[in-house]
């Protein structure tokens, strides 16, 4: 999982399942990677209580800081996304975080995913589904629950294209990030929203079933499914047959 250290938050729903499966099978279970850019590990004294109280199950991933803009910044002061040259150095390493982490894993599971709000370059979710279908890994996509798994759901199911994949309503949407694109672009390091429509259009069914060990009829139902155990159900089936 990438990020998320909220109190409340996604990541610490997953812990608290993980801790309850520990106390019942007994012994070692594999633990919940948590993977981390720079600086969101250099945090505040309750958010080292907060992983430290899960340590028993968790496991932290830190990144360091891209290198391409690490001069002249300090790498042990937390640095706050106060400017628009904060925000891209904060993009740059979140970039960096989820394409190790894409790379270094199996098959990913996406779902849900903030449409505005988010730290980066484009919605997290987002550029994680992007960096694993370049690495063309397999990607089970539950967009039954909404977020931008949902709306990238629809493009690659050949329908029209949700307003929060284009530029201007990020804009709209998001508090500074035009002039996060404005000097992300200087660096050739914008989001070319256009170009990531193309290549979710792009996109074969039949392909993206096949590499998740799924036929093209399952993987069009788990796009759309709001039921978790038939999703889970689709996901394990999956897996399987990728392992086979």
């Amino acid at each position: 999982y990438g990020g998320d250290l909220r109190p409340n938050g996604f990541a610490e729903f997953i812990l608290d399942e993980a801790t309850i499966l520990k106390e019942r099978i007994g012994g070692d279970i594999p633990m919940v990677e948590n993977h981390l850019a720079w600086p969101l590990y250099i945090s505040e004294p309750e958010i080292v209580s907060w992983r430290s109280k899960y340590s028993h199950v968790m496991k932290t991933i830190e990144y360091p800081m891209s290198d391409d803009v690490s001069k002249g910044v300090s790498h042990n002061i937390f640095l706050p996304p106060s400017t628009s040259e904060n925000c891209y150095i904060w993009s740059r390493c979140l970039t960096r975080m989820r394409e190790q982490s894409v790379s270094s894993s199996t098959a990913r599971i996406c779902s849900g995913g903030r449409v505005s709000g988010y730290k980066g370059k484009m919605p997290g979710v987002l550029e994680e589904i992007m960096i694993g279908l370049n690495n063309r890994k397999p990607i089970f996509l539950l967009g039954g629950f909404g977020g931008i798994t949902s709306d990238i759901c629809s493009v690659v199911s050949g329908l029209e294209v949700p307003d929060s994949l284009t530029e201007s309503w990020q804009i709209t949407h998001n508090s500074g990030y035009e002039d996060l694109q404005n000097f992300a672009r200087i660096h050739h390091h914008g989001c070319d929203y256009s170009g990531v429509v193309k290549i979710l259009q792009a996109q074969s069914l039949a392909d993206l079933a096949s590499r998740s060990g799924l036929d093209q009829r399952d993987y069009q139902r788990l796009m759309i499914s709001p039921f978790p155990d038939e999703c889970v159900h689709l996901i394990l089936k999956g897996v399987k047959a990728i392992q086979n």
